[in-house]
């Protein structure tokens, strides 16, 4: 970016933006349920109450309404798949401009049909934000469209910074905000105006943590590209923060946490209970780093404010959160144990467990000897719990390994327990993600190829944009570096995960 605006200019920009044309003052709403287990008074900042369910719609309105007459006679574009889209559409509807948005074909029609619906001329390109946004430059070169960024643009942290000026005006006794961190424009458009009124209230970044750029480039020194990010809180999955809202950030963010997709899922839970509103998974990932920091920091007595950034969830989505969400709250533990295959032992095993509630039990013969169980046992606090439990189930002679942290284990294995090979094999296991649309799983398989052996294969759809598939190869030594190639060549996101601990408990040939 060529100027850089002062903290000042910001706080006039900020003041003095529009975005009430549109967007409306949402609520500071107290979360009871939530404040009295944690021993602090938590508050809701309700974004999912803009007309687009999407706190996006200042900062699109705020850059549209600053264009001059012959940028909006020429029109808009954006590339989006979600909420920003939506927030251009209606900001180009209220002010009569024509609006182009591009959209991956992966976009769910729900969201297409709502961006259509405000007047916006949809173009469908690529599998991926990369190509729609590739294409969306394409337009601005040939038909002098204005092209409205998601984040890193001044009047866009502008747009998004009058979310800071309406916590202030809602509570003025705030001792922190926690704010979501994607490409970084809530953030840095919130910190930058909180701290020229009150810089003794602190602002949080939130990152998921398997897309944690801030955290990337805060560690650089710099704006750094992640090689790949998770795709759960989709809302937030940037490779690339922006480098305005990294300097913004950088200088006056007091901190940066980061949550794994249990904690996002019991967060959106926690929304619900106390709200009744359904948030989507971005929506609840300042929530989430809320509790995990007055955890973590043992806070108490202190008046903590978290932003709702965003509620247009996926229905099909509500699965997966559901059997996440206790282990989110750390209130379940999953488990590999391996115990003695004969009549009684699953008794003797409950016994052990000293009368904890079981969750889930997956069980399948597999050999005279010894059999292998995945279990899912009721916890007050695993964190507290949990070690003396494991202790105690080791000293009586048991095989356990702790799988309430292993992705592979919660999102394929469980589903797949008794499935090992009759033979022997020489077998390597990979993970793949792959753009989720109708037809993909079929794509998927016939880029990959007949030219080896599938052992196994478990695909199941969570509703969400990519598709996950855990698949096993029959591969000779010799094989390995041809095949090796052949995967880099495939464009799909993969893991070799041979060593995983849940694979041997459960998969791999004894």
């Amino acid at each position: 970016m060529q100027h850089l605006p002062s903290a000042n200019e910001y706080l006039r920009r900020i003041l003095l933006s529009p975005v009430y044309e549109i967007a409306q003052v949402t609520p500071l709403q107290g979360m009871p349920k939530l404040s009295q287990r944690s021993g602090n008074n938590i508050l809701l900042k309700r974004e999912d109450r803009q007309s687009v369910h999407s706190f996006k719609l200042r900062g699109a309105y705020n850059k549209v309404a600053q264009l001059n007459q012959q940028q909006r006679d020429r029109g808009v574009v954006a590339a989006s798949a979600g909420n920003h889209a939506q927030g251009v559409a209606m900001s180009a509807q209220r002010l009569n401009i024509a609006a182009v948005i591009v959209m991956p074909t992966t976009t769910p029609d729900i969201k297409v049909d709502s961006v259509r619906a405000m007047g916006a001329d949809v173009r469908l390109v690529g599998d991926s934000f990369d190509e729609a946004y590739q294409y969306c430059k394409q337009l601005v070169d040939e038909h002098g469209y204005t092209l409205i960024p998601p984040f890193d643009d001044v009047d866009v942290i502008a747009g998004q910074g009058t979310i800071g000026k309406e916590l202030l005006e809602q509570d003025m006794h705030l001792n922190a905000v926690f704010a979501p961190v994607g490409g970084g424009g809530i953030a840095a458009g919130v910190a930058v105006y909180i701290k020229q009124l009150m810089p003794h209230v602190k602002v949080i970044g939130v990152e998921a943590e398997d897309s944690a750029c801030l955290k990337a480039a805060l560690a650089a020194g710099k704006p750094t590209p992640l090689e790949r990010v998770g795709l759960f809180a989709d809302g937030v999955a940037v490779k690339l923060i922006g480098s305005e809202t990294f300097r913004l950030c950088q200088q006056y963010l007091d901190d940066v946490i980061t949550v794994n997709s249990d904690e996002i899922c019991a967060a959106v839970k926690d929304i619900f209970e106390d709200t009744r509103a359904i948030s989507e998974p971005s929506g609840a990932l300042a929530l989430a780093g809320l509790k995990a920091y007055a955890q973590q920091h043992k806070l108490e007595g202190e008046r903590l404010a978290a932003v709702l950034s965003g509620a247009n969830m996926n229905f099909h989505n509500l699965r997966y959160v559901s059997e996440r969400t206790e282990l989110g709250e750390k209130k379940e533990a999953v488990l590999a144990v391996r115990i003695p295959e004969r009549q009684g032992a699953y008794l003797e095993f409950v016994e052990h467990l000293g009368g904890r509630v079981i969750t889930e039990f997956n069980y399948r013969y597999a050999s005279e000897q010894q059999a292998s169980i995945f279990v899912g046992i009721r916890v007050s606090n695993s964190d507290e719990e949990l070690p003396a439990l494991l202790d105690k189930l080791d000293s009586s002679g048991y095989q356990v390994a702790n799988l309430s942290d292993d992705e592979l284990a919660k999102q394929h294995v469980r589903y797949m327990v008794g499935g090992r090979p009759g033979t022997q094999l020489k077998e390597k296991l990979y993970s793949f993600e792959f753009p989720e649309q109708p037809g993909a799983l079929l794509k998927f398989l016939r880029t990959l190829g007949p030219h080896w052996n599938i052992t196994l294969f478990h695909y199941r759809n969570h509703g969400s944009a990519y598709g996950r598939v855990l698949a096993g190869f029959e591969l000779q030594d010799s094989d390995q570096a041809a095949f090796s190639q052949h995967l880099a060549q495939l464009g799909f996101d993969y893991r070799d995960e041979s060593d995983n601990t849940a694979y041997q408990f459960f998969l791999e040939h004894e």
